[in-house]
């Protein structure tokens, strides 16, 4: 392994490994430098480090800590259940969406040789509208910013008479049309990017395009595709904040009502210290789709493994072979 890495590029020497030791050293240095004098300075001039500001954050003695943590836990929850609804929405949508649009793509192919001329053209037809409009769909969302979905979501439905009740719904329905239309996309990608002998073989065994999606190509789409799905969702939670705009009670909206609610408002505090918990649980997720990318690496390599053959076995067929 060594051996091939120096054929892709030249070692770096003693003077060269010296050269990048140092530049970094000052790189460090101004970073350092920067943050103390641009970020640190002003805002310890203005007072942003005392305690009246980041006590209702940190300080359990203060009066109001309890209430202000209570708070944010409200919020905290509202944004959790709207990101697990619409994470597990997407999640379904999205699969039936990119299996709908692949079915499609093979029925386009299809010549319908075995039906009469006339039921041959009105699946034909049939099967190109679909595609039309799924592909219209998939556009259409992909398209839209996501806040305007969500806010078009809470305005049109009610207009047109679907009173969902809490408005939690409208931010998942909302979030869902956009982030399906994704995840559709990828595992559509990831099951197109296959070897086309897979499906061939499949064809050959008699499996249907159907069976031949859901058994062999889609499996293989979620593990392929697994780290751009897992970025996805975490798309999906930074995007519950947009309930603002329907005034759902999310963690940012209670965020600004805590930083008016208090006698000083303290909003570089209060959005830190979200902002720090937001870094944390999406840094969770990420380490939990390498988790999971490890564990399927692990599975393909044993199941690749020949099975080796016992040694008893062995050395029974070695005896008689070294008695001749």
């Amino acid at each position: 392994m060594k051996d091939q890495q120096t054929v892709l590029y030249d070692a770096p020497g003693p003077r060269a490994r010296r050269v990048t030791l140092i530049v970094s050293v000052i790189v460090v240095l101004a970073v350092v430098a920067g943050a103390y004098f641009l970020v640190y300075r002003p805002l310890d001039e203005q007072g942003q480090f005392s305690m009246d500001l980041w006590g209702p954050l940190i300080d359990p003695d203060n009066e109001v800590f309890s209430q202000v943590w209570a708070r944010l836990r409200d919020g905290f929850v509202a944004t959790l259940t709207a990101a697990a609804l619409a994470i597990v929405s997407s999640l379904i949508f999205g699969t039936a969406l990119a299996v709908l649009r692949i079915q499609l793509k093979a029925l386009n192919k299809r010549k319908f040789s075995g039906l009469a001329a006339p039921a041959a053209i009105a699946l034909r037809t049939l099967s190109w509208f679909l595609s039309i409009v799924s592909r219209f769909f998939v556009e259409i969302f992909r398209g839209l910013p996501v806040v305007i979905t969500i806010f078009f979501v809470a305005s049109a439905l009610p207009e047109l008479g679907v009173d969902l009740g809490d408005i939690l719904w409208y931010l998942v329905i909302g979030l869902t049309l956009y982030n399906m239309v994704v995840i559709g996309e990828i595992l559509r990608s990831g099951m197109e990017g296959l070897p086309g002998g897979q499906r061939e073989a499949a064809e050959a065994m008699g499996l249907s395009s159907f069976q031949t999606t859901r058994m062999i190509l889609l499996p293989q789409a979620f593990r392929i595709m697994l780290p751009a799905l897992i970025s996805q969702l975490v798309v999906v939670l930074k995007d519950t904040s947009l309930g603002f705009i329907i005034s759902y009670e999310e963690v940012l909206r209670v965020s600004g009502q805590i930083i008016q609610a208090l006698p000083e408002p303290n909003p570089i505090q209060v959005y830190a210290v979200v902002g720090a918990i937001y870094i944390l649980v999406n840094y969770a997720l990420s380490k939990l789709a390498e988790y999971v990318q490890r564990r399927l690496a692990r599975g393909r390599k044993t199941a690749a493994l020949p099975a080796e053959q016992p040694p008893a076995a062995l050395a029974a067929e070695i005896e008689p072979a070294a008695k001749v």
